[in-house]
C-alpha cells in the first residue's frame, strides 16, 4: 500500500488506517507497508516502525514490513525490531544498487532470515535492483531457511519461476510482483499476486485470481483485459509508481497526499487519468 503523507510531508497516520481498512474492504487479504510502492527508501526506521504498528493494529489480513535495505546489517537490525510492531512477516528485498554476487545475495537473505522467526518473502525485482536472484538461489535459500515461505517475482522471468517452483513445490508461495503478468505467473504455480493496480482494481484482481484457480481462463483473460489500462497507468516513465496509485487513490476520496522526494507531485494531467480510468472500471462493473 501506497504510504499517506500529509501536506507538511509527515506519515498521515490516520489516512493509513482508513486506506488499509478501504483496501481491505475491497477484497485484498494481505498488505505490504513500507514496499517501493509504499516510498519504503524515503522513510526513516522509526517511520517505518510506527507505520508498521499502525496498520498491523488496523486490520485482520496478514502485514508485511518492508524492513531491508541494501545494507545487510541495517536490514537485521531493523527486522529484528518488526516482532514487537504486530506485522505478520518481513518483504526482503535483493539488495539494490550493491550489485553483489549470486553467493552475497544468498548470504544477505540468510542473515535477515536468521535475525526473526517471523515468515519471509524474498523479492526479486531486477528492475530495481541490478540483480535477479538466480533459480538455484531461491531453491538453496527456501531449502536450508524454514521461515523463507513465498517470493514476490518481479522479474519476468517464467522460466527461472517455473524452475524453482517445480522443485520447491509447496514449500514456496509464488506471488507475481509484476500486475500485468500474474496470469502466466499463475500457470507456472503463482497463487496471487502482490499489487499496485489493487489500490483501485482489487475486485477485479480477486475475481480474475479466483478464475484462474478454478480453471477458468476465459473469465481470467475477461478481467485481465479489463484491467490492461490499468497496467499502463500504474507506472510510466513520466509518472511512475507510485503517483499514478495516490493519483487514484485522491479521485477515490482518500486523502494520501503526494510523493515525497525523489518522486514528484502529480499535477492536473496525472489526476484526470486517474479519474478517467479509475470512473471506466466502475463503470464496468455494471
Amino acid at each position: 500500500m501506497v504510504t499517506p503523507f500529509r501536506a507538511d510531508g509527515a506519515i498521515d497516520f490516520d489516512v493509513a488506517i482508513e486506506l488499509a481498512t478501504y483496501l481491505v474492504a475491497e477484497g485484498i487479504d494481505g498488505l505490504v507497508v513500507a514496499g517501493s510502492t509504499g516510498e519504503g527508501s524515503s522513510l526513516s526506521d522509526k517511520e517505518k516502525l510506527e507505520l508498521f504498528a499502525c496498520v498491523a493494529g488496523a486490520v485482520e489480513v496478514p502485514v508485511l514490513a518492508g524492513s531491508t535495505f541494501a545494507d545487510t546489517a541495517r536490514s537485521v537490525e531493523l527486522t529484528r525490531q518488526v516482532l514487537d510492531t504486530g506485522v505478520t512477516g518481513v518483504l526482503a528485498t535483493t539488495p539494490a544498487y550493491a550489485r553483489p554476487s549470486q553467493k552475497g545475495i544468498a548470504a544477505h537473505f540468510a542473515a535477515i532470515a536468521n535475525s526473526t522467526e517471523l515468515p519471509i518473502m524474498l523479492y526479486d525485482i531486477p528492475s530495481r535492483t541490478g540483480r535477479k536472484i538466480a533459480s538455484t538461489t531461491t531453491i538453496d535459500l527456501v531449502s536450508s531457511h524454514s521461515n523463507i515461505v513465498a517470493i514476490k517475482d518481479a522479474s519476468g522471468d517464467f522460466v527461472s519461476a517455473a524452475h524453482y517452483k517445480s522443485v520447491l513445490g509447496d514449500d514456496i508461495d509464488l506471488y507475481s510482483g509484476d500486475d500485468s503478468v500474474v496470469l502466466p505467473f499463475m500457470g507456472v504455480g503463482a497463487v496471487g499476486l502482490v499489487s499496485v493496480a489493487a489500490h483501485w482494481a482489487a475486485r477485479e484482481f480477486v475475481q480474475m485470481v479466483e478464475s484462474a484457480e478454478r480453471g477458468d481462463w476465459v473469465r481470467a483473460r475477461a478481467f485481465n483485459e479489463r484491467l490492461a489500462t490499468s497496467y499502463v497507468f500504474e507506472s510510466s516513465d513520466l509518472y511512475p509508481n507510485p503517483m499514478p496509485a495516490k493519483a487514484a487513490m485522491r479521485y477515490l476520496g482518500i486523502d494520501v497526499g503526494q510523493c515525497r522526494l525523489p518522486h514528484s507531485e502529480g499535477d492536473d494531467t496525472l489526476d484526470a487519468d486517474a479519474a478517467k480510468i479509475v470512473a471506466a472500471l466502475q463503470a464496468s462493473r455494471g
